[in-house]
């Protein structure tokens, strides 16, 4: 393959696929560095929530605007980063069979598909969303500076929308190797720039320029394309077995295989995101005070979602793995050794949320103009705190799924849990009790939607486990 090859400092690669070593080492070995790089994403979605609540010099009205723009925008990355899935899914999936298999050539050839989709899909979206942007802001119901500083912010988001991509898909190629200590190391790269950088942009500071609440966006896509060179500097110079040959030319037979991966799990991802959208407009409907509180309360509940989603990457690299081994049962106890901890570490994260959620939203709220946001929001965290077993397999069910290469039966359980459930408990329950004539006791403001919520949380968690219990993704093909 030619180059040098950097080994994961952790562990051999052999360990992963060994039936003899702990299940709990092996979980613990891959999730580590994936929930420290989780928050990692954390840390940069609430330094960019915190420089706009506590630097940005406006006054209270124009501080609610920013906190719904910036709701909106929390949505489009969630968006982001379904529409990543087109990619990254396949990439870690057959990856992983490759290197279970001990096929470490095949392996390095999808690097380079994977990063030419990735750049190509990161195109197409970036042009479409600068195009079509102004007109979804308008159907969710954005409106006047608030969708005037949302749109700001997200043209600064997708200008630079190819380079995210392929930093996420290079990421995705390495976990499929056995490999999530490097991409901790990239996304450490890009927070340690990404906070101050988006402040100066932000705020003006040193005399730069000041762009105001556009300049947080900026400054975070600017840190994501260094991210997204580091990786490929990176793969051009081997890392965990994987080689990147950027001269190598399409392979449409690897294309094919990534995609029929990657598509049921990118539509499966893209309806959530949908629905996410047509939710996030029943909100808005109900005033900025609930927008801001919203937005407040998703910030802290990605504390259980994004711990859930580094078990979850441990569960898709390791049934990956294992499945390209012949090890279905080993598959099988990694994943649910993975879903075991990881609703464990969530439903902590649930108590924190629970006694603490008050306090909480002070930290972005501190003005007493921003008490009723502090108010509406508090209860909603405390709500979804009981939601976190369920959240946790709708997230560590899904991926192991996915590394199985099972993509397809979870759509179905979106579209159940979101529009059979989710929406319609919403537009029931997510009235403004203030001024709603129609079951005025059934008006149930922000804590009516976030009860929509853990319904929709509830049934999908149930019947993701029930699908994984089945064991019928150890015979799907990738």
């Amino acid at each position: 393959m030619g180059g040098s090859t950097v080994v994961n400092p952790l562990v051999k690669p052999s360990f992963y696929t060994d039936p003899s070593k702990s299940t709990l080492l092996k979980v613990f070995y891959l999730a580590w560095p994936a929930l420290i790089l989780q928050f990692l994403h954390l840390i940069i979605n609430l330094w960019d929530r915190f420089i706009a609540g506590r630097f940005l010099l406006v006054d209270s009205s124009s501080h609610l605007s920013i906190q719904t723009a910036q709701t909106t925008g929390q949505y489009f990355s969630w968006l982001i980063s379904s529409y990543s899935v087109l990619v990254t899914v396949g990439s870690t999936a057959l990856i992983a069979r490759f290197v279970g298999a001990g096929d470490f050539k095949s392996a390095s050839k999808v690097v380079h598909q994977s990063l030419l989709l990735a750049f190509f899909f990161g195109m197409l979206a970036s042009i479409l969303a600068i195009t079509f942007v102004p007109f979804i802001l308008t159907l969710i119901g954005l409106q006047g500076v608030a969708a005037q500083e949302a749109y700001g912010f997200l043209f600064n988001i997708f200008i630079l929308l190819p380079f995210q991509m392929v930093e996420a898909a290079g990421i995705a190629c390495l976990v499929g190797a056995g490999n999530t200590f490097t991409g901790l190391m990239v996304l450490g790269f890009v927070t340690l720039l990404n906070i101050p950088l988006s402040f100066i942009l932000a705020t003006g500071f040193l005399g730069i320029v000041q762009l105001g609440f556009p300049g947080i966006a900026l400054g975070t896509s600017i840190s994501h394309a260094s991210g997204s060179l580091l990786v490929m500097c990176l793969l051009l110079r081997g890392s965990s077995s994987l080689q990147w040959d950027w001269k190598e030319k399409l392979n449409f037979e690897l294309i094919r295989r990534l995609l029929r991966v990657s598509l049921p799990a990118g539509v499966d991802s893209l309806s959530i995101g949908f629905g996410q959208f047509v939710f996030l407009a029943i909100i808005n409907r109900l005033g900025e005070a609930a927008g801001g509180a919203h937005g407040i309360a998703l910030g802290w509940e990605a504390l259980g979602y994004l711990s859930g989603a580094a078990f979850g990457t441990a569960a898709t690299a390791l049934v990956g793995l294992n499945l390209g081994a012949g090890l279905p049962k080993e598959a099988s106890r990694c994943a649910w050794t993975a879903y075991g901890l990881g609703a464990v570490f969530m439903s902590i994260m649930g108590g924190v949320f629970f006694f603490f959620a008050e306090s909480m939203f002070l930290v972005f709220c501190p003005d007493p103009s921003q008490g009723e946001i502090v108010r509406i929001g508090a209860p909603v965290l405390r709500l979804i705190a009981f939601a976190m077993p369920f959240l946790a397999s709708c997230i560590i069910m899904t991926s192991a799924l996915r590394g199985a290469g099972d993509t397809r039966i979870p759509v179905l359980f979106t579209w159940i849990g979101f529009f059979l459930l989710r929406i319609p408990v919403a537009l029931l329950f997510a009235r403004n009790p203030s001024n709603d004539i129609f079951m005025p006791e059934l008006a149930w403001g922000l804590l009516g939607a976030w009860l929509a919520m853990f319904v929709d949380l509830f049934a999908r968690g149930i019947l993701l486990i029930y699908r994984f219990g089945s064991g019928k993704w150890q015979s799907v093909k990738v």
